[in-house]
């Protein structure tokens, strides 16, 4: 296949579209959720088995409210697919101390720069689950 002068063009374009899609999905269905009523809201977070008050903490997040929170456990060897197989009470409370939390972007740098492992300790309001978690061989990577 030959490739133009048009081809990063439409790479970019087809890109920066997908960008706005999944963000305009996002707002959509987080738009959709605002709109129900105080029943709609009780009965959505009783079959998730969480709060009300924790279901309007998720949907004002959005869908990436809490995406520090998986990155961190892998950091720390943890497998975020068992645990939230095994355990998925806990693994959403830990998800709702992640979207509360306010050391977003402390977490973040050490994530990016790979030093969480270390950091970690210093504000990460999950701390103690993920400790917890370290220890249990059948919820690491490399069990």
């Amino acid at each position: 296949m030959t490739h133009t002068a048009t081809d990063p063009i439409r790479h970019a374009l087809s890109t920066i579209l997908g960008w706005f899609a999944r963000e305009w999905e996002a707002k959509s269905q987080s738009d959709l959720m605002k709109a129900l009523d105080q029943q709609e809201l009780e009965q959505i977070a009783e079959d998730c088995g969480i709060s009300r008050g924790q279901l309007l903490a998720f949907i004002e997040a959005g869908p990436h409210g809490a995406d520090e929170m998986p990155r961190m456990m892998r950091a720390l060897n943890i497998d975020p697919i068992e645990v939230e197989f095994r355990m998925l009470r806990l693994y959403r409370d830990m998800q709702l101390t992640c979207i509360t939390c306010g050391a977003k972007a402390q977490c973040r740098k050490d994530l990016a720069e790979g030093h969480a492992a270390t950091e970690f300790q210093h504000y990460c309001g999950n701390i103690d689950t993920l400790n917890a978690l370290r220890a249990r061989p059948e919820m690491l990577l490399e069990a």
